[in-house]
């Protein structure tokens, strides 16, 4: 049997692009003598489609998709994922499911049974889990099908679950199998994957094909790294990350087996593919093309300028550069010569006026009170509100700057230097910032030098830095690591050697910040836990504060 991995980019509620694309990779696939051809987890729909399963107008599109699927489905067989009507009144209304396309009809459905509801997902507010187990036979060969979470509690042993689907398969003896599934990135997925398949493969001894969403849906990224295993738990082949493909794969060499390495990509490679990938999608997806953003000559603008750039093509990006009476020449040069680096369009607005302006207005209600936050912070609202003005006048959209470090304790500004419509870097702390500007430099100086050296500061006073507020990076991240990332509380992390002063404070600045978090741009996901929807919080909680 010749079996094809698609490994492709669907797009949330695009029913008719979707299906297009899944029609046209069957066609190759079909031409290319396969047999079957295997798609990913809701690829009909798109992965999260979250509260879009609510509406029934939008099922009953999925349906449709499914019946022009089915027609298309002769001499080859189509394995997709996407939601079904539950047709019993018992339990939610719908399944997560995956359907067997053959001969022009559906054949064999097999629903997801273990649904998360952790992090980022919450599948069980949806879906009904599976109670129901069987394999489809096709061609000779018995295939279990299961769905990305299915193969994630091996033996029972995940305390998240009671049962373990493909123990409930294996007395119908299937010869290989497929899954489905949607499984977003971060710098750790990879790796994890990779143990779990093989364990899988090391319990059942059989051939599994293991395919992935590729692309980027809003805040969340997929990968791709679709995975075929050996019964041996050797791996088989890895497909490219973050990229669309497909690949042929004869299961009887597949079961003979044979050593493939994978990919070989450092956690700053991945990270630097991921976030332009993430950008690329969000404005293809949305229909926007340009962007904007402020280029202050440090390191964290520096970043997203590079990232912008080899996203959406220099054409498509604009930066401003907007110095303040607080701003040092070589900032201003840092700026523009990464710019022309680049090749992207810069201007240059001093903020000085703008801000007199706004001093000069305040002067009979701030009176003689001295310089402080307040004034800081008109500075950082006067470059936003710059930004938005050539946002709206020329339709650009703007990208936000901050990093992780910086969002976790609150050092940004409300409205000012934390507007844009999407937060590239704010899952990047600030030490990962720089080992991505090195990465970005390895071909050639993209980055100015001066710009990954200096001291990090504001600007927003003389001679400002930014361990005048906060400490060393090196020792913030590491904190913020561990309480982010490790969800230790601070005795823990106090344990482990840091400053219990230095460890209140720095949870405490944490936990008050939560509401701006709340009012920032959604942020490209790249970690295990990263802020926004897989990390809840309250913002009126006492706990640390």
């Amino acid at each position: 049997m010749k079996i094809a991995i698609a490994q492709l980019n669907f797009h949330i509620g695009n029913f008719e692009g979707n299906t297009e694309k899944i029609i046209q990779a069957t066609r190759e696939a079909k031409a290319a003598g396969a047999d079957l051809i295997c798609f990913s987890e809701l690829a009909i729909c798109g992965y999260p489609p979250r509260d879009f399963l609510e509406f029934d107008d939008f099922i009953h599109q999925a349906d449709k998709a499914i019946n022009k699927l089915a027609a298309e489905a002769q001499d080859i067989a189509i394995v997709v994922g996407g939601p079904r009507k539950n047709p019993v009144i018992e339990g939610k209304d719908l399944f997560n499911s995956a359907f067997f396309l053959a001969d022009g009809e559906v054949k064999f459905i097999q629903n997801k049974t273990l649904l998360p509801t952790y992090d980022i997902f919450d599948e069980y507010r949806y879906f009904e889990p599976a109670s129901e187990f069987g394999v489809v036979t096709y061609k000779g060969k018995r295939i279990a099908l299961t769905v990305c979470e299915d193969i994630w509690n091996i033996g029972n042993e995940n305390p998240l679950y009671t049962i373990c689907p493909m123990d409930e398969m294996m007395p119908h003896q299937p010869d290989f199998m497929l899954n489905l599934s949607a499984s977003p990135f971060s710098y750790k997925q990879a790796d994890e994957r990779k143990n779990v398949i093989k364990a899988n493969t090391d319990r059942y001894n059989m051939p599994i094909f293991y395919v992935n969403h590729v692309g980027a849906q809003t805040e969340l990224i997929f990968d791709g790294g679709s995975l075929v295993y050996s019964p041996d738990g050797r791996l088989f082949e890895e497909l490219p990350y973050f990229e669309e493909c497909i690949h042929y794969f004869d299961l009887d060499e597949v079961a003979k087996g044979r050593d493939d390495s994978g990919q070989q990509c450092s956690k700053i490679a991945k990270i630097h593919d991921a976030l332009v990938l993430g950008v690329k999608d969000y404005f293809g997806k949305l229909g926007f093309k340009k962007t904007i953003l402020g280029l202050s000559g440090g390191i964290d603008s520096a970043l997203v300028a590079v990232l912008a750039t080899r996203a959406l093509g220099k054409e498509n990006v604009r930066v401003l550069l907007m110095p303040s009476q607080f701003s040092s020449d070589h900032s201003v040069n840092d700026a523009r010569e990464l710019a022309e680096n680049l090749g992207i369009q810069y201007d240059i607005i001093e903020i000085e006026k703008i801000y007199k302006q706004y001093e000069n207005t305040l002067e009979p209600y701030f009176k003689d009170m001295p310089f402080n936050i307040a004034e800081e912070n008109l500075q950082a609202r006067s470059r936003g509100m710059l930004l938005m003005a050539f946002s709206n006048k020329f339709g650009h959209i703007v990208l936000n700057t901050t990093n992780k470090s910086e969002m976790a304790v609150g050092y940004g500004t409300l409205y000012g230097d934390l507007c844009g419509g999407l937060s590239v870097i704010g899952d990047v702390y600030k030490m990962e910032a720089f080992e991505l500007a090195r990465y970005m430099n390895k071909d050639g100086e993209v980055i100015p030098e001066n710009i990954i050296t200096k001291p990090p500061s504001a600007e927003l006073r003389p001679n400002q830095f930014d361990t005048d507020s906060l400490p060393p990076y090196e020792e913030l991240d590491q904190i913020l690591f561990q309480y982010i990332e490790k969800r230790k509380g601070p005795k823990e992390i106090i344990a482990m050697g840091f400053d219990e002063k230095l460890v209140r404070r720095v949870l405490r600045l944490v936990n008050i910040n939560e509401f701006k978090r709340y009012q920032t741009a959604p942020v490209l996901r790249v970690s295990p836990k990263a802020f926004g929807m897989g990390r809840r919080m309250p913002i009126v909680g006492k706990y640390l504060a």
